[in-house]
C-alpha cells in the first residue's frame, strides 16, 4: 500500500479531502501543517512566505512520519502543500517511492473565496499569490492524480477515490 499525499495551495481543501479519504479508505490521517515548527506558523501568520530553508525541515518531518507508517504497515493519508517537484521527490524518497499524490486544483478566484470564508486559520489570503507562484503543477508526473475543487467536497472525495483506484490498479 502507498502513502497518499493530498496536495495543493492553501484553501484548496487538503484537510477536508484528506480526512474524507482517510475515512473512506480506513487509513490514519496526518495533518501536515501540525508538523510545522512554531517559527513557520508565526512567519506565515505575519504574511511572510516560507522559503525552501523553512520548508525542508518540515518536509523531512512529514517524510519521517510517512516512512514510519509504512514500516508499521499502516500507510497514511497526509495533507501537505508539496508545492515543488523537489518537495514531492523528498516525500517519494522517504517512502521508497511508495507515495502517490492527489493534486487539488482550482482557480485563484475560487481559492481566494474559500480562504476568505474560513476562520481561525494561520494562513492569510495575502499569501495565496506567493503559493500559486511557487506551485510547480504536478499534473503529468508519475503517481499523481489531479482533481478539480470546483465541486462539492463529497464529489471531490469520490473523484479522488476513483482516480486513485485507477492509478493504483493500473486501469486506464
Amino acid at each position: 500500500m502507498k502513502t497518499i499525499v493530498v496536495m495543493g495551495v492553501s484553501g484548496c481543501g487538503k484537510t477536508s479531502i484528506g480526512e474524507g479519504l482517510a475515512e473512506r479508505l480506513h487509513r490514519p490521517f496526518l495533518e501536515g501543517d501540525s508538523l510545522h515548527p512554531q517559527s513557520n506558523v508565526e512567519k506565515m501568520a505575519r504574511g511572510t512566505p516560507l522559503t525552501d530553508d523553512d520548508r525542508w525541515p518540515w518536509l523531512a518531518a512529514i517524510g519521517a512520519r510517512m516512512q514510519h507508517s509504512i514500516a508499521e504497515g499502516k500507510p497514511l493519508i497526509v495533507s501537505c502543500s508539496s508545492l515543488k517537484r523537489s518537495y514531492r521527490d523528498l516525500l517519494r524518497e522517504a517512502t521508497g517511492n511508495n507515495t502517490v499524490f492527489v493534486f487539488l486544483d482550482g482557480s485563484e478566484d475560487l481559492l481566494t473565496r474559500r480562504m476568505s470564508g474560513r476562520e481561525g486559520h494561520f494562513m492569510p489570503v495575502s499569501l495565496l499569490k506567493s503559493q500559486l507562484a511557487t506551485l510547480e503543477n504536478p499534473t503529468g508526473e508519475p503517481g499523481v492524480v489531479t482533481v478539480s475543487i470546483d465541486q462539492p467536497v463529497s464529489a471531490i472525495i469520490e473523484d479522488a477515490t476513483n482516480r486513485l483506484d485507477k492509478l493504483l490498479t493500473g486501469a486506464a
